[in-house]
């Protein structure tokens, strides 16, 4: 993924005081603070096995023991390890919640079977670039509502964000003019083809299967750094 060069280049580094990190080193951003929350940051070849609190284990393991809880969060924000970031988290915080059918309206199964519910995500981000950041940052929280329902034997329900700061870049003006002049098209499907028995590891490419997609030609435009 090449998203993050422009922040892990070895100018911006130096620019944001991190020199003594080799180039493409971010420091504790997402993937740290979701998997090793707390733990003391390193470097990107450290080994962090068993450090730190596992957010996306619990999460799993919340929603398949006690679906109904209402502190199922993921947070990217831990202001203690802010210094330590090349860039501080724009999508920082989300709750995912299960609905369940009222008793009657489900085909079969009752309210207590978990099958028969549906994930539900909120997101909130701090900072958001209408232009390139939030067209991604949907599409990755729908893909990772979409592994977390897999696993959690629970259907995909709704995403929703809150945005905080919500910005247009002015050298992404022209190419959002002619995205706003594109007639939508029908949104693609989603197929998860393996078992991963509970785990949210362990994923491929080719365990995703896209159906339907029909895109329009890309738009350039180019991150703000």
């Amino acid at each position: 993924m090449k998203i993050w060069d422009g922040n892990g280049s070895r100018e911006f580094l130096d620019s944001v005081g991190l020199s003594h990190r080799d180039v493409g080193d971010l420091g504790p951003v997402y993937g740290f603070q979701w998997r090793h929350f707390g733990a003391s940051y390193v470097d990107a070849s450290a080994d962090y096995t068993g450090k730190g609190v596992d957010q996306l284990a619990n999460i799993i393991h919340t929603l398949r023991t006690n679906p109904y809880d209402r502190r199922v969060i993921l947070t990217a924000w831990n202001p203690r390890d802010l210094h330590s970031m090349a860039l501080p988290p724009c999508h920082m915080f989300a709750q995912f919640y299960v609905s369940f059918p009222m008793q009657g309206q489900a085909s079969e199964g009752s309210i207590e079977n978990k099958a028969k519910g549906n994930l539900h995500c909120q997101m909130y981000q701090r900072s958001c670039d209408m232009g390139l950041g939030v067209p991604f940052n949907i599409a990755s929280y729908a893909l990772l509502t979409h592994m977390l329902a897999h696993v959690c034997d629970l259907a995909p329900g709704s995403l929703t964000l809150v945005m905080g700061d919500a910005h247009v870049y002015i050298d992404h003006i022209d190419a959002l003019h002619t995205q706003l002049e594109r007639e939508p098209r029908t949104f693609p499907e989603l197929e998860i083809t393996c078992d991963k028995g509970g785990s949210i590891d362990g994923w491929k490419a080719e365990d995703f299967v896209i159906k339907g997609y029909d895109p329009h030609k890309a738009i350039a435009m180019k991150m703000a750094v």
